[in-house]
């Protein structure tokens, strides 16, 4: 026969079953609150953190967010020569290139630098045609989710896309490498240069910006006054703003400027949405 002590202990155990499958997280944030504790706990370190976070939160990213912007499309003309496009591939360091037509809106393939080997030999070179090795385009809206990007990327084993906007012009284009940065974090190779990009345009008033930019380069960029003897970089001026690290997701806007976190984790932030604002928004 049980005793009072005995079954005090099973009710303490059932209650703490209980709050423990009540203690379920039920939104996004809650969970990624828990895994926060988990990590303060010691169960897995601040990288594996950053990668679960990126992870459940790539779902919010569009393909607009991180796409490479038209103007800084590496591309090559249809009409080019293997002479004309050789030393285009080779001081580049990519793989893939849009070949375009007349203008940037008329893709007609897109060149694989391993197909050129096949003509480095000058018997071969002779029967070199440009439109006999152009592999198919691949084209996506620039307001499609990069989670659902990836999961096209897999499937068809392509490795870019190009990005079309409301007007079915092209945006710009997107790599497999590009989203899977928004998961690892920066992925760089012997081609990338030293000097990262801090300032992307994307669009007329849209940018990408890299937290620990320099806050006078950012001055100079957005002719803004943010005070760069208080601050190093735009990463410190809007922890000042928000009174707290943000989450991704977080907006905030000082002055014309509407900053958008686009990643972050528990200790810094990583990346910027810039939105130059309307005169008239910004008056009212």
């Amino acid at each position: 026969m049980p005793t009072k002590e005995s079954e005090k202990n099973q009710t303490g155990w059932l209650e703490r079953l209980s709050l423990a499958f009540l203690s379920e997280p039920q939104t996004r944030p809650e969970l990624i609150e828990m895994l926060r504790q988990a990590h303060q706990r010691d169960l897995f370190d601040n990288n594996a953190l950053t990668m679960i976070e990126n992870v459940i939160q790539v779902a919010d990213t569009q393909v607009r967010d991180i796409m490479v912007p038209r103007s800084q499309m590496i591309v090559v003309d249809e009409n080019f020569s293997y002479e004309d496009m050789l030393p285009l591939v080779t001081n580049s360091g990519h793989s893939r290139f849009p070949v375009i037509g007349d203008n940037r809106d008329e893709i007609v393939g897109i060149l694989l630098a391993k197909d050129l080997l096949r003509y480095a030999d000058n018997a071969e070179r002779k029967s070199f045609e440009l439109r006999d090795i152009l592999r198919s385009p691949v084209f996506v809206p620039e307001s499609k989710r990069i989670d659902d990007l990836l999961r096209d990327f897999r499937a068809s084993r392509n490795h870019m896309a190009l990005v079309v906007d409301e007007y079915s012009g092209i945006a710009g284009l997107i790599t497999i490498e590009d989203v899977l940065e928004q998961i690892v974090g920066e992925i760089d190779d012997e081609h990338d240069d030293a000097d990262e990009v801090n300032i992307r345009r994307h669009g007329l008033a849209r940018y990408s910006v890299r937290a620990m930019t320099p806050l006078e380069e950012f001055n100079d960029v957005f002719a803004s006054d943010f005070d760069n003897d208080q601050f190093d970089t735009i990463a410190g001026v809007l922890v000042q703003k928000f009174g707290h690290v943000p989450e991704r997701g977080e907006i905030v806007s000082v002055g014309r400027l509407q900053f958008k976190i686009m990643s972050a984790d528990s200790r810094r932030i990583h990346n910027i949405q810039v939105i130059v604002l309307p005169v008239a928004v910004v008056d009212e």
